[in-house]
């Protein structure tokens, strides 16, 4: 396994002063040396306690968790490896060399635990647990993947495939749009198992259920439009030329049973089949042109990956000729100069 000096722990905080000092406590206790505290302007001792704590605490310069995770890792983070969690007491320390071993070992590049494998009673409420599970199902359903637990504020991951995605979300949509982009940037991606546990009685959660889940929904959805056009423009294609086509049924049932027409419903029906139809073909469309540039930037990256093991190569082939350049000999150079002769 490589070395711990390897990996940045990155703990995104806002007024967890009752929790950040054990949080750290625990991640030094199993050997990190690298602990980033990214706070969102605290208003309690956050800061003062994880300074003192050994922490490197930076403050954001913007608000939401997403918003700290994207610049500590682009702006603060110097190791090749990133393992992130929450500063509330709910993930354990224990479980960071499970986290980490698929990365290490090349396994993958991005790591997500699962809190369903183990979750302690209170860790989650009733109605977040039907939220999380909804959640997932429709990232599966979207985006062709099922990665168990895509809210899980546990990962690890590579700064190197962090810094290819394309993050925009502020909040806590940040989870949602790291897996995201792990699929549609094929980024090899392990889902492990830990242990999740409920936040201390005196720690209040900055979440709010029903505002971030729909925020997180409606972040689905959006990225659907770059990762899976055909869902994104079908969906409403679907929906807009089965409404038309309803539209149309009574329209023609009304008219040959009471004989009553309905000129504007059926102008209303014709149109919606169309729109639908319209977006469908759009749709199918641009879901080639996603797979055609996929493929496109795939093979780039393949050239451009052999291009520089070329260059490393013709490097390490330069510096190995100058060094047999200088360890030449000097008894043979001087009995060389010494058989010339000068010239008449």
């Amino acid at each position: 396994m490589a070395d711990r000096g390897d990996v940045c722990v990155l703990i995104p905080t806002y007024n967890e002063a009752e929790t950040i000092g054990p949080v750290l406590e625990g991640f030094r206790d199993h050997g990190f040396e690298h602990l980033l505290v990214i706070d969102g302007g605290s208003t309690d001792d956050t800061v003062e306690i994880a300074t003192a704590a050994g922490a490197r605490v930076e403050q954001q310069s913007g608000t939401g968790k997403g918003q700290a995770v994207r610049e500590a890792v682009r702006e603060h983070v110097e190791q090749p490896y990133v393992l992130m969690a929450d500063g509330d007491l709910t993930y354990r320390p224990a479980d960071a060399d499970a986290m980490l071993e698929p990365l290490l070992s090349g396994a993958a590049e991005h790591v997500i635990g699962n809190r369903f494998a183990d979750m302690q009673p209170g860790a989650m409420t009733r109605l977040n647990q039907v939220g999380n599970r909804i959640i997932n199902r429709g990232f599966a359903v979207i985006h062709g993947r099922g990665l168990t637990d895509i809210l899980s504020g546990y990962r690890a991951f590579t700064t190197a495939s962090f810094r290819r995605f394309d993050l925009s979300e502020d909040g806590f949509g940040i989870e949602t749009e790291l897996a995201v982009e792990c699929v549609k940037h094929k980024v090899s991606t392990a889902v492990v198992p830990i242990t999740y546990k409920p936040r201390p009685g005196e720690s209040e959660t900055n979440l709010r259920p029903f505002r971030d889940g729909g925020r997180i929904l409606v972040t689905l959805y959006k990225m659907a439009k770059t990762n899976n056009p055909l869902f994104y423009f079908g969906s409403v294609g679907l929906l807009s030329t089965l409404t038309g086509i309803l539209l149309a049924a009574y329209v023609a049932y009304d008219w040959f049973v009471n004989g009553v027409s309905h000129e504007v419903i059926a102008l209303g029906g014709a149109a919606g089949i169309l729109f639908g139809i319209q977006l469908l073909m759009f749709g199918v469309l641009s879901d080639m042109i996603v797979t055609l540039n996929r493929e496109q930037t795939r093979q780039f990256r393949e050239i451009a990956e052999r291009l520089n093991a070329a260059g490393r190569e013709e490097s390490a082939n330069l510096g190995a000729d100058g060094r047999q350049a200088t360890n030449d000999d000097p008894d043979d150079r001087t009995a060389t100069a010494e058989t010339e002769e000068p010239d008449q």
